[in-house]
């Protein structure tokens, strides 16, 4: 019943409102008190390992989003395998993983989501992975919020797409339907030695933003000004190359990241289930290179 009323106060909730709030609280600098109160009850509540962090001290953090942001200590999260190996490019738990069956990702029991609208409908970018495979990781409150390249690649096109700011915990995963692509999220297609890969960095209730080196800090909302998808192409000097491990992008506050694989190209680690605890740099799968 609890989780019912969770997901239904979601469809009252005003979450772009909400979510900029949010976002404007977290980067606030103001009133160093009541900020590292709040950073210590956060620690305590979703039990974050602080020493693990680069800076271990909570109250040394200019803002709560500098803290939720924070780097972790060098050497930390090996990076596993060789070229050919795909890597975990979050901490965080599998949600899904498989392939992708007649345009569709599955979500949970009973819910799918539609690859051509995850990927802000565009036909031909969606063909690219027609029949591909998938994983969807969830990012929990705790975790590290840095994302970081499975492979190696070449950024072709960052898409930001629109859209509703549900929360993307299990609970709303298994109720609200085509969940992933209805929510707000960037995303940014990589050539790679295994051909195309999508990373699709998902927004979701009071998260204030998402951040890439190439783009800056993409808010909620700030598509095109008709409120539609907003693209952009990198070539030449724009090209932007990332090395596998490398840090590609943040979630200022919360979520979950798609990685999606072209056809035939992928096969993912038997030891990767729904369900699982990842790290950064883990095996993930392989690729055919």
């Amino acid at each position: 019943m609890m989780e019912k009323l969770f997901v239904l106060s979601q469809y009252l909730t005003p979450q772009l409102s909400l979510s900029r709030l949010a976002g404007r609280m977290a980067d606030s600098t103001g009133t160093p008190a009541l900020r590292h109160r709040f950073i210590r009850w956060f620690i305590n509540r979703y039990g974050v390992n602080t020493s693990e962090a680069e800076n271990s001290d909570p109250d040394a953090y200019d803002s709560f989003n500098d803290f939720f942001t924070r780097a972790l200590k060098p050497g930390l999260r090996p990076i596993e395998g060789n070229e050919s190996t795909l890597v975990s490019p979050v901490d965080g738990c599998v949600s899904q993983l498989g392939n992708i069956s007649g345009g569709r990702i599955f979500q949970a029991k009973g819910q799918s989501f539609s690859l051509l609208e995850l990927l802000g409908g565009d036909q031909q970018r969606a063909d690219i992975f027609a029949e591909g495979e998938f994983a969807t990781i969830y990012l929990a409150p705790g975790d590290y919020h840095r994302i970081h390249m499975p492979m190696a690649g070449q950024l072709q096109e960052m898409v930001h797409v629109p859209g509703r700011l549900f929360s993307v915990n299990p609970a709303t995963a298994a109720s609200v339907p085509n969940l992933f692509a209805r929510n707000e999220r960037v995303v940014c297609m990589f050539d790679t030695a295994a051909g195309p890969m999508a990373l699709v960095l998902v927004g979701a209730m009071i998260v204030g933003s998402v951040e890439t080196p190439w783009a800056g800090v993409v808010k909620p909302g700030a598509a095109s000004g008709d409120g539609g998808v907003s693209q952009q192409s990198y070539s030449g000097e724009q090209a932007l190359k990332f090395a596998r491990g490398e840090e590609m992008g943040r979630f200022r506050l919360g979520s979950t990241v798609v990685m999606v694989m072209s056809k035939g190209r992928t096969q993912w680690s038997n030891a990767q289930k729904p369900g699982k605890k990842v790290k950064l740099g883990e095996v993930f799968g392989q690729v055919e290179v």
